[in-house]
């Protein structure tokens, strides 16, 4: 038995869970990127309709501007130079850009920033987790800019502008690149991200070029009480688009994610099997099944074309440094010397 967890793409309609578990306390983890966009000099791949109505018709770089968000409007006087992010996603973006944030929220079990993200941030302030935020914490900040998403914080935007200009997105991580679009658009780095982008592109038909013929990818993301086979609409499936590497049949589809049992685990075949825990593998069905004989059993698991990848980096990281992690990952897995 299988069940279809999909995402409606529409900025009324938000049915997507957080990918943390059932109380929304980790990064919801979709994303998609199927069209080609040449207009403005781009090369990198988008898609959202919803998403890519947001944003300021503001030129590069000049303020003041007026940024449309999934919850309203931004007028945005300056540069900021006090940001306040309250998700993962935002926190890469906003690396990506230059720009280290003078607070962020942490994800369940999390005390400072993703180890990804470590070498590239330091000092920044925890102002909650992201489905309890401390407004105090966020106030004392004094911030000149918050960015968030719909799904987050949807209850808390009036209490957040009232601290500080607010944007948000209308979920976290889905589309990855059109966020990361309107997070540089709030920060008047529109041209550094059409170039993050298109070099984010560059590498992924890099890799491609050095991966022997087309494998199908699965993945696999042990969770609390499920496990999870992930779709095109996922961070990591979006990724895998822009390279160009195909999907088993049940994870090609336009979802975040197919949820199977234990007992039909063999619906994770494919020519290469990438899996994860969110959390420690003992709150999850992984080590069970990876000791199994139905996992032992399935043909990519027994070529040796199976690895167990950062969940952190892999499903979490929702940005452009996750995604370029990921690159370097499948490069070494899938290359000549992998």
């Amino acid at each position: 038995m299988k069940t279809r967890i999909a995402v409606v793409v529409t900025a009324a309609l938000l049915v997507l869970a957080g990918c943390g578990g059932g109380n929304d306390t980790g990064s919801a983890d979709t994303g998609v990127g199927d069209t080609d966009v040449a207009t403005g000099g781009r090369l990198f791949k988008t898609a959202d309709e919803d998403t890519a109505k947001l944003g300021s018709d503001a030129q590069p770089g000049v303020f003041p501007r007026t940024v449309k968000h999934a919850l309203g409007e931004a007028k945005l006087d300056k540069k900021p130079e006090r940001v306040v992010v309250l998700d993962s996603g935002e926190l890469d973006d906003v690396l990506a850009l230059g720009i280290t944030p003078v607070g962020m929220a942490t994800t369940a079990g999390q005390a400072s920033v993703p180890s990804y993200l470590a070498d590239r941030a330091q000092g920044i302030k925890t102002v909650g987790g992201i489905s309890e935020l401390n407004l105090e914490a966020i106030a004392a900040l004094k911030p000149d800019l918050i960015l968030g998403s719909k799904l987050r914080a949807n209850d808390l935007y009036d209490e957040l502008n009232a601290i500080a200009p607010t944007v948000m997105s209308i979920r976290p991580g889905f589309p990855w690149k059109e966020n990361f679009l309107l997070v540089a658009d709030a920060v008047g780095e529109e041209d550094k991200a059409t170039g993050i982008l298109n070099d984010y592109q560059k590498r992924a038909d890099e890799v491609k070029s050095k991966v022997d013929g087309s494998p199908t990818i699965s993945l696999v993301r042990f969770r609390p009480a499920e496990i999870r086979l992930y779709g095109n609409l996922s961070f990591i499936g979006v990724i895998l688009k822009d390279i160009g590497l195909p999907r088993p049949k049940i994870q090609d589809v336009q979802d975040l994610a197919v949820e199977v049992s234990q007992e039909n685990i063999s619906q994770a075949a494919g020519d290469w099997i990438f899996y994860s825990s969110y959390g420690k593998p003992n709150t999850t069905a992984e080590n069970t099944v990876v000791n199994g004989n139905l996992w032992k059993a399935l043909p990519a698991v027994k070529d040796g074309h199976v690895a167990r990848v950062d969940d952190e980096v892999w499903f979490l990281g929702l940005g452009p440094l996750g995604a370029m992690d990921v690159l370097t990952d499948l490069e070494k897995l899938l290359g000549p010397n992998g």
